[in-house]
């Protein structure tokens, strides 16, 4: 607990909250007080440029299946997501063959990926049953919590 302290202070995160199954922890980090400095600039003459209107920005995600650049429609798959914040891992070991490939058929239980989370690495199974059509994720990269990984036809 006291290195997951460290490591959270070291850092520039200001707060982290884990969950796993019944568990849940929250550390939040004191917010040091600083006055800000600010400094004028001098103001140049800058040509007149029309305003470009900025594309709305939303934090949630959309509540409808949105289809997929190509056109395909996502809708009928079903999504494996991250239960966690961690590395995506495809193989248990970088000489090891992948888990699961596009084409491949997964059952309730089958591990899919690792997800290393703080030098613990977690076998993510499978919770339905059906064929991989798409990996949403690049090997050995980030993922959020609740990030899709990878999509599922159920049929």
């Amino acid at each position: 607990m006291q290195e997951l302290i460290k490591l959270v202070s070291k850092s520039s995160l200001s707060e982290l909250t884990i969950e796993e199954g019944d568990f849940k922890i929250t550390l939040k980090q004191k917010d040091d007080v600083v006055a800000p400095t600010y400094v004028t600039a001098p103001v140049m003459a800058a040509p007149a440029v029309a305003p470009v209107a900025a594309a709305p920005v939303s934090s949630a995600a959309p509540a409808t299946p949105v289809p997929a650049a190509g056109g395909e429609d996502t809708s009928k798959y079903i999504t494996i997501k991250s239960p966690m914040i961690g590395t995506f891992y495809r193989r248990p070991a970088p000489d090891k063959p992948l888990y699961v490939e596009v084409g491949d058929d997964v059952q309730p239980g089958k591990v899919v990926c690792i997800i290393e989370a703080m030098k613990l690495f977690n076998e993510i199974e499978s919770e339905v049953k059906g064929r991989i059509v798409k990996v949403l994720v690049e090997d050995q990269t980030p993922v959020e919590y609740d990030q899709p990984l990878y999509l599922v036809d159920p049929s």
